[in-house]
């Protein structure tokens, strides 16, 4: 949820100079792009991944401050409700065997984590929605201790002026519709986030090769497909977290302002476009000011931070976010991927990444681009398509027409991952491993929330009521996580 803040509201003055501040932050930035050198030489990615907190009867535990104390280690980070933490990886680079290392060393951090989480009655898990989180459990005192969260919550509630109504239905008619008083559902949502760093001139083709491979990757990777006790999307992440952000009321909705979870409305040819989009149509939310002067850093020949812009575009939810930051005084460029959500495990985690650097790196360089041969308006609803059926999805890809999610990856998306990670550097052990899953995905049928959607059946099926076949689907599941075997060689109960 990005970095903290010293205030929890904020004045009408404040507001008004943090608009100005972040319009100055802009016009340094588009100087920064035509004069400025970034750092791009290595192809350096970064990972974070978001966990649930459960008790030993596999309900939500909201106990993170505790939990991050057992575990003292500054990779672990809290997060926006009292039963989330987040995992952060130090960035590296892609060539190698570098995926198998992080493989081991992320599982070895997790079990770690994991027994100092014990000591105080927690469980860790990775899903991308806790599927025993229910309405009461937001009753109480949830938000995470931390002034982002409250001012963040705040502020959307002053800019929506009424409660937010969420109302999901899935496709076998199964809904969630009521009316929240606060952004608690939206903590249900744990998310895996990778990130590229690319040169400016080649952050466009990056983002847009991102956006169209997002409805692959999220009917791929599916793992949310119950909340509130309902089986609503394979993803439901997408759409839950859209709409418990959501800062319009309906009168707004119906006038087409756009929703802060925003898929965007068009190719872009500039990282510019982004953040000139940002600020052109997404109101404050957060109105922290610096004393820095950008202009005078960067004729100073010093990177300026610029972190109004950048604090604005962490309240602005693109599914592919654009970043700017700074590592030992050098500024550089990342796409920050935001679309998967957690787990299974952790070798299910890094085969998503690996499918997705590799993809990337091929589409972004093709001669004649996919963005080029589809509409903007065909990728968004593919990435509708994939968020709701999940591997079942039918999507439109150019030269293919329409065709199952899992035909479109065997037939064309893995073998560019395979390409694209050769061509990264990436040994043969790495993508045979990695990519071996996805294909492992496609060939069964079978990703998190289908594993977990037959799995609740199978106990429905015996006459068990539908909130113990997810606590004991949810029970199954940890145990099949921590064997670290991929998802779609589960055993059903």
């Amino acid at each position: 949820m990005g970095a903290e803040v010293q205030a929890q509201s904020y004045t009408r003055e404040e507001r008004q100079r943090y608009r100005e501040k972040v319009r100055q932050n802009l016009d340094v930035f588009e100087r920064m792009l035509n004069t400025s050198s970034f750092e791009f030489d290595r192809p350096m990615t970064g990972l974070e991944i978001e966990l649930n907190l459960v008790d030993g009867d596999m309900q939500p535990h909201f106990h993170n401050a505790e939990v991050l104390a057992a575990i003292a280690d500054e990779d672990y980070q809290t997060e926006l409700a009292q039963y989330n933490i987040e995992l952060n990886v130090p960035p590296r680079p892609l060539p190698g065997d570098a995926a198998l290392e992080l493989e081991t060393e992320l599982r070895d951090s997790l079990n770690r984590a994991d027994r100092a989480a014990g000591q105080v009655g927690s469980k860790i898990v990775a899903i991308g929605i806790l599927p025993t989180i229910m309405p009461e459990h937001y009753e109480g005192d949830w938000i995470s201790r931390n002034n982002r969260y409250t001012a963040l919550n705040d502020s959307i509630f002053v800019a929506r002026g009424e409660d937010i109504y969420l109302d999901i239905e899935g496709p076998t008619g199964e809904r969630v519709a009521t009316y929240c008083d606060s952004i608690a559902p939206e903590s249900a949502c744990t998310s895996v986030q990778l990130h590229l760093q690319v040169a400016p001139a080649e952050f466009a083709a990056h983002w847009n090769a991102a956006q169209a491979l997002s409805a692959p990757q999220v009917a791929l990777a599916a793992n949310s497909p119950f909340f509130f006790g309902k089986r609503l999307h394979a993803e439901t992440r997408i759409e839950l977290f859209k709409q418990a952000t959501d800062t319009r009321p309906v009168e707004l909705k119906n006038q087409g302002v756009r929703p802060r979870v925003f898929f965007g409305e068009r190719w872009i040819t500039s990282i510019f476009d982004l953040f000139e989009e940002n600020v052109r149509y997404f109101p404050t939310l957060l109105a922290e000011t610096s004393d820095e002067d950008p202009m005078a850093k960067l004729e100073a020949g010093v990177a300026p931070e610029l972190s109004e812009l950048r604090l604005h575009n962490g309240t602005v939810y693109r599914w592919n976010r654009p970043i700017y930051d700074i590592v030992g005084g050098t500024p550089h460029l990342r796409v920050e991927n935001r679309v998967l959500p957690a787990g299974p495990t952790i070798v299910d985690v890094l085969a998503n990444a690996a499918f997705y650097y590799g993809s990337i790196r091929m589409l972004a360089h093709e001669d004649r681009p996919v963005w080029t041969k589809m509409s903007f308006a065909a990728c968004e609803e593919n990435f509708r398509r994939a968020a709701r059926d999940g591997i079942d999805a039918r999507l439109y890809w150019p030269g293919f027409g329409e065709l199952s999610a899992d035909e479109l990856v065997l037939r064309h998306l893995l073998p560019l991952a395979h390409e694209g990670l050769r061509q990264w550097g990436v040994s043969d052990a790495v993508r045979e491993r990695y990519l071996g899953v996805i294909e492992g995905r496609c060939t069964t049928g079978v990703n998190g929330a289908e594993w977990s959607t037959r799995a609740v059946k199978a106990f429905a099926d015996r006459g068990v009521e539908r909130r113990e076949a997810l606590r004991r689907m949810l029970e199954l599941y940890a145990v099949h996580m921590d064997s670290n075997e991929p998802v779609h060689t589960w055993p059903l109960p």
